[in-house]
Parts: C-alpha cells; structure tokens; sequence
C-alpha cells in the first residue's frame, strides 16, 4: 500500500518531500554535529510574526581572531547547503557546508551560516465563504435541502480527486515574508547589522557561493566601509555577481581586485587564471566543474 501510495505522487511533490526531510536532517547536523546555535531572526521579533534563523558558532560574537561566514546559492538550498543535486547523488560531504564548518572550527574560527533563501512562510489562505443563492430564494425548504445535498456531494468528491491527483496539495496557502529579511540581499544586510558588525573578530572571512557572492556585492555597496574595515578576504564560488548591473562604484571594485578571488568550473588545472570580461576579482580555475544551486 504504502509503495502505491508513493506512485500517486507527482515527481515534483516527491522530490519537495525529499528535500525537506534532507533539509530537517542538515539543520540536525549542524546543531548535534556541528555545536552551532539556531538563531531566530529578526531578533526583535514578536511571537505572531514570520521569522526565519541563521546558525551560529557559541564563540562567533566573542572570538577575538577569526570568523568565517557562510553563504549559499539560490533555489531551494537552505543553511548548511551548497546543491540539493550533489546531496542526493553523491554525499553529505560534497553537498554540504559541514565538511568547512568543521574545519574552520577545528582551525579556530568563529562560524556564521546564513540562511538567505528562506526569506517568507506559507500559511493557509482564508476560505471565502459564499452564502448559497439558495439560502435567499422562495424555493421550498425541502428542494433546497435537496440541492444543498447533491452540492455537498459534487464538493466531496472533487476534493477527493483532487487529493487522489496531487496528494500534497490539500490546502491553498499564501506567502508572508519576513521583516527585513524578504531576499537573500535583504537577509545578508541585516545578518551583518545585527551578527557581523557587532562580533569581536579582528578578521573575517566570506564564503559565498554563486547566488551568495551577488548577495555580497550588494552588502558591500550597502556597507562599504564597514566591510573594508572588518573583512578580510573572500573566496567566490561560481559567483554570478555583475558589478556593472549592481552599480559598484571604483573603490569597491578596487577593493575586490585584491580582497577576493572567485573560483570557477573549469577543466583547467586548480588555481589557472581564467579570462573575465569584468573588472573586479581574480577568477581561477576550480579545477572541477561546480556543483550548482539546485
């Protein structure tokens, strides 16, 4: 029963369903595996607004020499992960954030993860309820009785083909985004006001990935100097930044030259200079084709 059950479900929904309980088990790691806090954001948030969290290392705010944060890519990736695809075909390990949250603890760096795409929550929407024509019309009580009886019978079986059809979409939902945290721009600025410019770290370090290195772009256009003041460098990944289309002034693209470097898929041997028609950071070769964020 249950394998024809599992039959029943659009590929789409299964491959959801998949995601979430890969993503519940990522959060555990993190937590158990990695000793960092889950920490709810906005920080001044009330017990009825839509909130969303990032992962913190206990020394992250305290440590007096390094910390190192972490930001994915676009798509349905959470905190902890860099590919949904590389997770499921291959391992924890390539697919992960755990193997360099390790490291940099075990290198003694404070951690920082954020967690730029979980940007609103769904809720269910309100149900509308229509007053029956029948309700108001001189028909007689015992025909609308029956008229109300064969609409509740049509309503009942169309919500059980619907749910035969598509068994996880049972109820209509709505978006509700958080406060101050509605995009993975939005969400690396406020991360860096309320976490990274209030940690004691003489040094930090960034690692974002594709969609994440645009995210750190724009928080540095937001935030120039502060950034300068207190990051150290930043290593890109696939980053799809555009310094051009983000509007980055010359100072900062400037700062890039020497502060950052972006790895890229490449069949070239690790660390060879790849050609970039933009004039910001280095880009270098992977050594390996990246995953991507999906």
């Amino acid at each position: 029963m249950n394998r024809l059950l599992i039959f029943l479900i659009p590929w789409k929904d299964l491959n959801m369903l998949l995601m979430k309980i890969i993503t519940k088990y990522v959060y555990e790691l993190l937590e158990k595996d990695c000793n960092l806090k889950k920490i709810s954001i906005p920080v001044d948030a009330t017990e009825s607004e839509p909130k969303s969290f990032i992962f913190m290392s206990e020394d992250a705010l305290t440590n007096p020499q390094k910390l190192m944060v972490l930001i994915h890519g676009s798509g349905v990736v959470r905190a902890g992960q860099w590919a949904r695809r590389l997770i499921i075909n291959e391992d924890l390990d390539s697919g992960t954030q755990i193997p360099f949250i390790k490291r940099a603890v075990a290198e003694g760096y404070g951690v920082i993860v954020l967690n730029p795409n979980e940007n609103y929550i769904e809720v269910e929407k309100p149900k509308i309820h229509v007053q029956s024509s029948s309700d108001s019309s001189d028909e007689p009580a015992e025909k609308r009785e029956r008229k109300d009886k064969v609409s509740k019978e049509t309503k009942k079986r169309r919500d059980f083909y619907e749910k035969y059809r598509n068994p996880q979409r049972e109820k209509e939902v709505m978006q509700l985004f958080i406060r101050e945290n509605g995009s993975p721009e939005e969400h690396a600025i406020y991360v860096w006001d309320h976490f990274i410019a209030q940690a004691a770290a003489e040094n930090v370090f960034f690692v974002a990935h594709s969609y994440g290195g645009l995210a750190f772009v724009e928080l540095m256009i937001q935030r120039e100097a502060d950034v300068k003041n207190k990051v150290t460098a930043v290593a890109l990944t696939d980053s799809v930044h555009n310094v051009w289309h983000q509007e980055a002034g010359k100072t900062i693209r400037e700062w890039m030259r020497e502060n950052c470097c972006n790895w890229v898929s490449s069949s070239e041997p690790l660390d060879t200079s790849v050609e970039s028609m933009l004039p910001d950071c280095p880009r270098v070769s992977a050594g390996m084709c990246l995953m991507r964020d999906i």
